[in-house]
C-alpha cells in the first residue's frame, strides 16, 4: 500500500468515526436516535476493513458499515416533507445523509476488490473519501447555513439588503449537492461533466466559506471564532485545488498530482474544513433540528 492510500485511508477513518458522528449531533430530530446509536458499530467496522487485506473479512466488515449507512437512508426517507421556503435546507440535509451509503457501495466493491461499474479500485478509494467530506460534510454545513440564515434574515425588516445572506445560504444549499452529483454522473460520462461538477461544487462551498466566515465574526468566543474562521479560510483554498485538478484532467493542463490532492486537498477538507466546522457549530449551538425550530 502506497503512502498516499495510507493517507487516503486515514482520512476516511476521520470521516466515519469523527466528522459524521459530530454531524449528526447537529441534526436535533429524535427520529434519528436510533441511527446515531447504530453509527459507532458500522464506522468502527468500516475502519477497520480500510486497514485490511481485500478479502472476505474486509467486505463483510464494509458491510457492516453500509447497514448503518442504510439507517441513514431510511430516516432521510422517513423525513416529513417540508414546506417550499425550505426546500434548499432539505435538499442539502438529504444529500448529506444519503452520502455515506454512495461511500458503502464503493466500498463495499473496493474492499471485495470488484472493479464496480469498471472503475479502477483506487477511484473507488476517492469515491468513498469524497462522499464523506464533499457529500456528507459539505451538504450538511450548506444547509444548516441556509436554515440559519433563513432564519436570521426572516426576523429582520431593516432592508432588502439584510436578505442577501439569507439567498446566498439557500444558493450553497442547492449548489453543494448539485455539484456533488455533478461530480459523480462524471465519472460515468466525461471528465468535462465532472469539470463542471467541480465548479459548481466549488462555487457552493466558497458562499458556504463566506458565510461561515460572517458567522464566525458572531461567535460566543475566541476559539469557536477561530475554529470557524479556520474552516472558512482552509475551504477557499482546497476548492481552489479541486478545481485545478479537474481542469488539468478535462484538458490536459498541468496539474496537481493525486498524491499531492491527498496530502493538500484531502488534509485541508478533512481537518480543515469538516473537523473545524463541525465542532466550532457544536460551540457556538447552531443546530438544525425540532428543538431549535427548524426543519
Amino acid at each position: 500500500m502506497g503512502s498516499v492510500w495510507v493517507l487516503v485511508n486515514l482520512l476516511v477513518a476521520v470521516g466515519m468515526l469523527v466528522v459524521v458522528p459530530a454531524g449528526l449531533r447537529l441534526i436535533r430530530d429524535p427520529a434519528l436516535a436510533f441511527a446515531r446509536r447504530c453509527w459507532p458499530v458500522g464506522a468502527v467496522a468500516g475502519a477497520v476493513s480500510l486497514w485490511l487485506p481485500r478479502g472476505t473479512v474486509a467486505t463483510s466488515l464494509a458491510t457492516v458499515y453500509a447497514v448503518a449507512a442504510a439507517v441513514l437512508c431510511a430516516y432521510a426517507l422517513s423525513r416529513p416533507v417540508r414546506p417550499r421556503r425550505e426546500w434548499p435546507t432539505e435538499a442539502a440535509v438529504l444529500t448529506a445523509l444519503i452520502s455515506p451509503a454512495v461511500a458503502a457501495s464503493a466500498l463495499i466493491a473496493e474492499r471485495a476488490g470488484y472493479h464496480l461499474f469498471g472503475f479502477e479500485l483506487g477511484i473507488l478509494t476517492l469515491t468513498v473519501a469524497h462522499f464523506h467530506f464533499a457529500g456528507f460534510a459539505a451538504a450538511l454545513i450548506a444547509g444548516l447555513e441556509s436554515s440559519v440564515r433563513s432564519r436570521v434574515a426572516a426576523g429582520r425588516s431593516d432592508g432588502q439588503s439584510q436578505l442577501t445572506p439569507g439567498r446566498a445560504a439557500d444558493a450553497a444549499a442547492l449548489t453543494v449537492p448539485a455539484g456533488t452529483l455533478l461530480v459523480l454522473l462524471g465519472y460515468f460520462t466525461a471528465e468535462a461533466v465532472e469539470l463542471a461538477g467541480a465548479i459548481v461544487l466549488t462555487a457552493g462551498m466558497w458562499t458556504v466559506g463566506w458565510l461561515t466566515w460572517r458567522y464566525a465574526r458572531t461567535a460566543p468566543d475566541r476559539l469557536t471564532a477561530l475554529l470557524l474562521g479556520c474552516s472558512a479560510v482552509v475551504l477557499a483554498a482546497s476548492m481552489a485545488l479541486a478545481v485545478s485538478w479537474a481542469l488539468g484532467e478535462a484538458t490536459g493542463l498541468p496539474h496537481p498530482s493525486l498524491a499531492w490532492m491527498a496530502a493538500t486537498h484531502g488534509v485541508a477538507n478533512a481537518l480543515g474544513f469538516a473537523v473545524c466546522a463541525m465542532v466550532g457549530r457544536h460551540r457556538a449551538g447552531a443546530y438544525l433540528g425540532h428543538e431549535e425550530g427548524t426543519p
